[in-house]
């Protein structure tokens, strides 16, 4: 069961919901020790002074903002704490906007919120009413004494709220050098664009994020399992790095690929469907042969007539060396 987070209510115009909050994810990425090899004893860090390599102690180490390259204002924790937004446990809604007009880009840190305090009337009127507009709405909230601006959105029986990232934190696409929008104007023929909308219909499925696995972490996990069960918990091996499974392909012209990629569809062909394509094509490459040698019988000759030269050609050298071998033994004995 997660953990409760934090407690308030929603905010919007009179109304108030108590809600607790709780977080909406859990962490299941894979941690690793620093260890030294020799011992297998855990490495720590140590906290020194970058110019003199010396060791610092907490007490005094300070906090200090770089407003210029090499030069910092140092701030107490008390001015720090003063400067933070006051916690008012509400979760303040500022407006409803259409859930499209908030881009994923924006999008950070997801949290649920519960009906607290014999709140699930209003809880569910504020639920239902945001489902029937199909609006989200746009709050501020403080946590952890950081002020945060937030998106309150309705997902099946629970209200999320996931924080947002400020404008300024979201880079503009101005720094990057992009194509021009419009397949026209990006030079982007219809062709290629029929073929493009073709294969993502190709590709189309429902969202199931269970069909979805960090295989990374599996690998590693089945790994470690393994080690576990061989006994070998402290030993460093040597790992052959894995070859790239995925097939490279230098392929300039994009109509080639979307083909290839229209080629392939959702799933692999079966094993019937591969051999009958390799059969149809090994009759493809005898008809060609065939057609290119005029009969059916001329290559089978050729290869024949080819062979017994060579037989041929293979016997008189070889009695040629015999008597060159026999002459001189003569001359040797002569002598």
């Amino acid at each position: 069961m997660a953990h409760m987070i934090w407690k308030g209510a929603i905010s919007f115009g009179l109304v108030h919901v108590p809600v607790q909050l709780y977080p909406a994810t859990k962490s299941e990425k894979v941690g690793f020790n620093l260890l030294d090899k020799r011992t297998i004893d855990p490495v720590g860090y140590k906290q020194i002074n970058k110019r003199t390599g010396k060791d610092v102690t907490r007490d005094n180490i300070v906090r200090g903002f770089e407003y210029e390259k090499d030069k910092y204002v140092v701030l107490s924790d008390e001015e720090i704490r003063a400067a933070n937004p006051e916690s008012t446990q509400t979760v303040d809604i500022l407006a409803f906007v259409d859930a499209p007009d908030i881009s994923f880009l924006y999008l950070d840190t997801p949290y649920f919120l519960t009906p607290d305090r014999k709140g699930e009337k209003v809880y569910a009127l504020l639920r239902e009413a945001m489902k029937s507009s199909g609006k989200v709405g746009v709050a501020s909230v403080v946590l952890h004494n950081k002020q945060h601006l937030a998106a309150l959105i309705p997902v099946g029986p629970v209200l999320a709220l996931n924080t947002l990232r400020w404008a300024d934190e979201v880079r503009d696409f101005d720094e990057f050098k992009l194509p021009a929008e419009g397949a026209k104007a990006a030079g982007v023929s219809a062709r290629e664009l029929d073929m493009a909308q073709k294969l993502i219909d190709d590709m189309s499925d429902t969202w199931d994020p269970s069909k979805y696995h960090d295989t990374f972490r599996d690998d590693i996990m089945a790994l470690v399992e393994r080690k576990v069960r061989e006994g070998k918990t402290e030993e460093i091996t040597d790992i052959e790095a894995p070859r790239e499974s995925r097939q490279s392909a230098d392929i300039l012209d994009l109509s080639d690929l979307l083909k290839r990629s229209l080629g392939r569809g959702k799933s692999k062909p079966a094993s019937g469907s591969r051999k009958r394509a390799a059969d149809d094509e090994a009759a493809d490459e005898n008809s060609e042969a065939e057609e290119d040698s005029g009969s059916t019988a001329a290559p089978k000759k050729s290869r024949s007539t080819r062979t017994s030269r060579a037989s041929t050609s293979g016997g008189k050298s070889g009695r040629a060396a015999a008597k060159s071998t026999t002459a001189s033994r003569k001359r040797r004995a002569a002598a």
